[in-house]
């Protein structure tokens, strides 16, 4: 089966490199693309200079963008399965091969799950998982422990939907979405680091009360 990493970058010049070596090392199996979001630092610098395989965007298209444009290049180059991949060291590749093995095994979604053998802290950081995860049961039936992991990977027929609908964001809306439209999805465990440079978007609480909001209403409304 062949398998890509896409690995969406904006301001990664701290982490890209190790991110990608460490790739290379730990799932040698396993492609990738960087996609160059527009950097503003020397992430393209960086991504030239050691030779890595990336798209570079012309315009700044945010995680959304930068993911369906992994997609489409995974789709069109004939993976089988495409992971995303996060470029702040925040995923770690040996768990890529357990993931590779649950879409071998039939799915079509399979989520990089911190919580599948592990209980989930009680703390205001998890308070919006939670919530999701209880809104994606009550909606779909499903219960995904943890729903706000960016660690997925498609399978081919995912591919296309995730890549060429505009409606197809990275997030747990369109997972709540996929499963109501009979996806396969499974969750395995993996570890996750925090992040090894850079600032996350969601580090301010006031985003991270509206990403939640608008998770929470487009589960409730949309799907």
């Amino acid at each position: 089966m062949k398998v890509i990493a896409i690995i969406p970058a904006y301001n990664e010049e701290e982490s890209i490199k190790q991110v990608v070596e460490e790739l290379k090392e730990k799932a040698p199996f396993c492609d990738y693309v960087v996609i160059n979001d527009c950097s503003k630092d020397s992430t393209k610098e960086i991504l030239e200079r050691e030779g890595y395989n990336y798209l570079d965007l012309p315009v700044n298209l945010g995680l959304q963008g930068a993911v369906q444009t992994g997609y489409k290049y995974a789709y069109y180059k004939g993976y089988d399965a495409a992971v995303q991949f996060d470029g702040d060291g925040q995923h770690l590749p040996e768990y890529i091969a357990k993931l590779a093995e649950g879409i071998e095994e039939g799915y079509d979604i399979v989520v990089g799950s911190r919580f599948v053998d592990m209980p989930k802290e009680f703390s205001a950081r998890m308070i919006g998982s939670r919530l999701i995860s209880f809104m994606i049961k009550l909606t779909t039936g499903k219960t995904i422990k943890d729903p706000t992991s960016g660690m997925r990977m498609l399978n081919r027929k995912m591919l296309r939907e995730y890549g060429f609908n505009m409606n197809r964001t990275p997030e747990p809306d369109t997972l709540a979405f996929e499963i109501k439209r009979k996806a396969k999805v499974k969750e395995v465990q993996v570890e996750m680091r925090d992040r090894q440079g850079g600032v996350s978007a969601y580090s301010n609480i006031g985003n991270s009360i509206k990403y939640m909001m608008k998770v929470l209403m487009t589960i409730i409304f949309f799907n």
